[in-house]
């Protein structure tokens, strides 16, 4: 039986992942598994441990705490609470900006900015 936890992380890998645009066949070419054993983790099927969450971590480029934001002892919750990048077209446009050089993304920031205060 999965337990709320390993879901909770697993989701929060699978988000990340996405988010900087990596597969889980890269993603699992980084830690030095295969690919299935990452789509049990993201299921939350099989416990990551803790040598294996830190590698998935340094692969994926944030702290091992990441995993855990959102999941307040004793609350467990079937999607990551405040997590915008569950919509498919909020993270498309993510990965759009973040693909964009950096000048740029500073002027489409500017504009959305400007945009969202005259609404």
């Amino acid at each position: 039986m999965k337990h709320n936890v390993d879901v909770h992380v697993g989701k929060r890998i699978r988000h990340r992942r996405w988010m900087i645009g990596m597969t889980q066949q890269q993603l699992a070419e980084k830690v030095g598994i295969k690919f299935q054993q990452i789509q049990k983790y993201e299921t939350g099927m099989n416990r990551v441990s803790a040598s294996r969450l830190w590698d998935i971590a340094q692969a994926v480029e944030v702290p091992v705490s990441f995993f855990f934001e959102g999941l307040d002892e004793g609350q467990h919750h079937d999607t990551v609470e405040g997590d915008i990048l569950a919509d498919k077209e909020a993270l498309q446009l993510v990965r759009a900006y973040y693909a964009m050089p950096e000048a740029q993304r500073r002027q489409i920031f500017e504009l959305a900015r400007v945009l969202s205060d005259a609404a």
